[in-house]
């Protein structure tokens, strides 16, 4: 007769679920050590269940466990699932990346330098994940990414401990970290070698950190991609790519509209951080709806576009169930972007086991939104709040201009401590002190057009001010122009910004440049060649375009190489101004593409041939460029518009 709740027992089941795995391991030994076994866990269930958690089976059984030289490895102890491991012969991993398909359409984005898997060993702490960090349950065709949940008691031990950011957003982590495999390893060791990279962006984080949390929180999104950002743009919201991607989620200008983000005279919303961070996460969900709910292909699709992964999909011609990023080929970048951010994610989880030490960052926010009921000059608002203008651009990243957005929202990202001064103050401040004012009698001739790029404003905002309909104005009428304050440095004004540049193309060509006042009749094609310059060049260097109207009397500043100037290879500190606006200057490693010239790239970057010569040495060696070639770029991301 059997036993009720004995391996053989049909009612075993139902009396204690697990008695059949629990006995398993133990059926290979003699008959009586197994039905000793046995005893031991039905009274385990009978006291749990009947008597209160006195003691649970396991922990009686573990008691009364053979001998390291006679027992059976228990489950804790065997070889992860088959989700977990590394892909099987069909579906191995990529070549190395100088094997992988070239792209012809996606360009890596400008992130730190990669670590290379020959220089790198993995060090003792970032040994393999021991078995018992893997539950041996977990199903064979679990997604690529997926995580075992935490049991209640971890969930109730995360709350307690919460007051830390860092806890609350390891508490939110839903992927697999995959420390088993080399790519991620080798990401991982970087990081480990460079304490100070991962100190630097974790403070650069650390304002945002929150917000980007909550919002994740909010969609139930795995909080790993939180810390994406650092893979993207390094938590620089002035990050700017050679594939014109900008912002702390690296948008290009293409998806950046596509998900509703402004990009305007006044505005690029993929600096903003809660307009950028409200479409990564709808693109996000959108590409792991699209990629049959896996959150690794969906970074994939992040990095290199929906229809390229989709693309390696159908080249690899896998089987539904076997497609996963790990069994792909895909582009070199994108090779490693998805163990860049496993790797970074592991190190946050344990801080600890890679000896690294995480600043403190405590769970609250660090900003909230203030409404400043109209368009306001950005230094007024830095003097309202008792903060540095600094501060103001930098939380604020999103405004191009001295001022917000005539049109709204009408709102500024304000530190905590300080909002409900500026929130009075801003309340009592009265109109004519909003904006500063500049009156202007309209001469004949002038359009409003010649008008807005005088003032260096749009047609738009001085239409408004003056409740013109239309673009007839007439000589004689007098124009309020809303313009910066005078002797005030904006770090986002156009005037700041054309000065930066110039002084740093002043360090670039080794002289002062020349200073031509325009005279009647003038037009860049004249200027241009007599002083044997490019037109666009010209124009460029003196924040213009080539269409632009010239005016009687304006300065322009030509700069001509001569043969004392000495070239420099990259920006130099003590050379720019001493103001927030001179750190929006960003190097670009930039890869030539097919069929681009130099004068194509420059048009793109809104710089000029000029300066990419003085900048790359070699070009001055050879007549032609060719696609492959690598060039230094030093690029205004705040002039950039597209």
């Amino acid at each position: 007769m059997e036993v009720q709740g004995s391996p053989g027992s049909k009612t075993g089941h139902l009396f204690c679920p697990h008695i059949t795995s629990r006995v398993k391991p133990y059926m290979s030994l003699p008959r009586s050590f197994t039905s000793l076994v046995l005893v031991i866990l039905l009274a385990g269930c009978a006291i749990n269940k009947g008597f209160g958690p006195a003691k649970t089976p396991d922990s009686l059984l573990d008691a009364a466990e053979p001998s390291a030289s006679n027992k059976e490895p228990s489950a804790s102890n065997k070889e992860p699932s088959a989700s977990n491991k590394e892909p099987s012969a069909s579906n191995k991993e990529p070549p190395a990346p100088n094997k992988e398909p070239s792209s012809p359409n996606k360009e890596p984005s400008a992130h730190n330098k990669e670590p290379s898997a020959s220089d790198i060993e993995p060090s003792a702490p970032n040994k393999e994940p021991s078995a018992s960090d893997i539950d041996p349950s977990a199903p064979n065709n679990e997604p690529s990414g997926a995580r075992i949940e935490p049991s209640p008691s971890e969930q109730e031990l995360f709350t307690e401990e919460q007051t830390d950011l860092w806890q609350r957003l390891r508490s939110g982590f839903q992927l697999s970290h995959e420390t088993d495999r080399k790519r991620v390893l080798d990401e991982l060791n970087w990081y480990v070698k460079h304490p100070e990279y991962v100190e630097r962006v974790a403070k650069r984080a650390a304002p945002h950190l929150h917000y980007i949390i909550e919002a994740l929180e909010k969609r139930g999104l795995p909080l790993e991609f939180a810390l994406l950002p650092i893979v993207e743009s390094a938590y620089d919201p002035f990050a700017y790519s050679h594939s014109r991607a900008a912002g702390l989620w690296q948008f290009i200008p293409g998806t950046a509209r596509m998900y509703g983000l402004q990009i305007d005279w006044w505005n690029d919303g993929r600096r903003d951080v809660r307009a950028s961070t409200k479409a990564a996460i709808d693109y996000l969900e959108y590409l792991h709806n699209r990629l049959d709910d896996d959150w690794l292909l969906a970074l994939a699709a992040y990095n290199a576009g929906p229809g390229n992964v989709l693309s390696s999909i159908r080249v690899s011609k896998l089987p539904k169930d076997e497609v996963n990023f790990w069994s792909l080929k895909v582009f070199r970048e994108t090779y490693t972007y998805v163990p860049r951010l496993l790797a970074i994610s592991e190190l946050i989880n344990h801080p600890e086991r890679y000896n690294m030490t995480l600043p403190d960052v405590a769970n609250e926010p660090y900003w909230e939104v203030v409404q400043t009921q109209g368009q306001l000059d950005l230094n007024k608002a830095a003097e309202l709040a008792e903060v540095s203008s600094k501060e103001i651009y930098t939380l604020n990243a999103g405004f191009n201009q001295w001022a917000t957005h005539p049109d709204g929202p009408h709102e500024l990202i304000i530190p905590v401590g300080k909002a409900d001064v500026f929130r009075e103050r801003v309340a009592e401040l009265p109109p004519t002190e909003r904006l500063a004012w500049k009156r202007h009698k309209v001469r004949y001739g002038e359009s409003l057009g010649a008008i807005a790029n005088k003032y260096r404003t749009t047609v738009a905002t001085i239409r408004r001010a003056n409740d013109i309909q239309g673009n007839l104005i007439r000589a004689g009428d007098s124009l309020m122009i809303p313009a910066a304050s005078p002797n005030v440095d904006y770090a986002m004004s156009q005037s700041s910004r054309l000065a930066s540049k110039q002084q740093t193309l002043e360090t670039r060509y080794g002289s002062e440049p020349i200073s031509y006042l325009v005279k009647p009749g003038d037009s860049f094609w004249q200027i241009a060649r007599q002083f044997d310059v490019g037109m666009r060049e010209l124009a460029k260097w003196n924040g213009m375009g080539t269409t632009g109207l010239l005016h009687p009397g304006t300065e322009l500043k030509i700069f001509k190489k001569t043969n004392k100037a000495r070239i420099q290879k990259g920006p130099q500190h003590q050379t720019q101004p001493a103001s927030p606006r001179a750190n929006q200057v960003r190097k670009l490693n930039y890869r030539v593409r097919e069929g681009e010239s130099l004068s194509l790239i420059a048009s793109k970057f809104n710089i000029s041939v000029q300066s990419i010569k003085s900048w790359n040495n070699a070009l001055n060696m050879k007549k032609y460029i060719h696609a492959g070639d690598r060039l230094t770029l030093y690029v205004d991301v705040t002039r950039l518009i597209n």
